[in-house]
């Protein structure tokens, strides 16, 4: 019987990692290295309880970095812009893990990356957790690792947390607070992305060298607000909101997140039937609902 192929997963205990590590488990053929800054933590032992071996890592540490993956396979690599708002951080991150894999003959990477929004719009947008990853994407095809981008979508989680529907001031109604006027916005569930890549690692070719646009559904904000006000049984409409007016709601990166719909409103590449031959079990926006009815009652 073959070896299986290691795959080395950072961010393993986190919702995209965690998804990828649980698909490749699934799959014959594959081992996971499971990679967590806390080996203790129980997503942790839920890991190793289906089978992964769990290290420790630190993407700020290249020395953990090199013992993580070496001897692997394969490494998907997924970087967190919001553990330190630092563009540069997530940029050093992952050329660190381009430079450790070109050194360790590293067969594949697949790497979550995005467009460089400052690079496509000459500097008119700039959207700074888009643009990391747009560096560090070009940097690894510039080193000549193999590799693949998967780019994915606005996330279908988002709906039941940080742009959740919000109680509209007057009425008893709700509001969708989404800056895409009447343009199609491309979604998808984190946990269906782990399958997508658990493919792409098993049937490699076609897809080394190139970025893949990742979407389960493209829907307006009225359409996501209907299939919203469906499953809630409430009242949810589009707010209507300019990316001018987001831009003055005054959370922190109110402005990166009103230029990032900005840059959905070009119509970005994702292609919803490669999803779907990727991972012919990926959730309709409508089906995610369905699977989610606990997280919908606190809304």
């Amino acid at each position: 019987m073959a070896a299986k192929k290691v795959i080395t997963v950072f961010g393993a205990t986190g919702a995209q990692g965690g998804s990828v590590a649980r698909a490749l488990l699934q799959r014959p053929g594959f081992a996971v290295r499971a990679v967590t800054r806390d080996v203790n933590r129980p997503a942790s032992q839920a890991l190793r309880d289906l089978g992964a071996s769990v290290v420790k890592g630190d993407l700020d540490n290249q020395k953990s970095v090199e013992e993580a993956m070496h001897g692997a396979h394969g490494v998907f690599l997924v970087t967190n812009f919001f553990d330190s708002f630092s563009k540069e951080k997530e940029v050093q991150q992952g050329k660190m893990v381009a430079d450790v894999a070109k050194r360790l003959g590293t067969k594949h990477v697949v790497f979550s990356g995005l467009e460089n929004v400052k690079a496509l719009t000459c500097g008119k947008l700039e959207v700074l957790h888009f643009d990391s990853k747009g560096e560090v994407e070009q940097y690894f095809w510039d080193t000549g690792v193999p590799m693949t981008s998967v780019r994915v979508s606005f996330y279908f989680e988002n709906f039941l947390t940080a742009t959740k529907p919000v109680k509209a001031p007057e009425g008893d109604h709700y509001n969708l607070v989404l800056p895409m006027a009447d343009i199609p916005m491309d979604g998808i569930s984190v946990a269906d992305i782990g399958p997508v890549v658990a493919s792409i690692f098993q049937s490699p070719e076609g897809y080394l060298g190139k970025a893949l646009g990742l979407s389960s559904e493209r829907l307006t904000v009225q359409q996501y607000a209907e299939i919203l006000s469906k499953h809630m049984g409430k009242t949810v409409l589009d707010s209507k909101i300019s990316p001018e007016n987001y831009e003055k709601l005054g959370f922190p990166g109110a402005k990166e997140l009103a230029d990032m719909f900005r840059f959905y409103w070009t119509k970005i590449d994702r292609d919803i039937k490669l999803t779907r031959q990727l991972n012919p079990n990926v959730k309709s926006f409508d089906q995610f609902l369905c699977e989610n009815k606990e997280a919908l009652k606190s809304l």
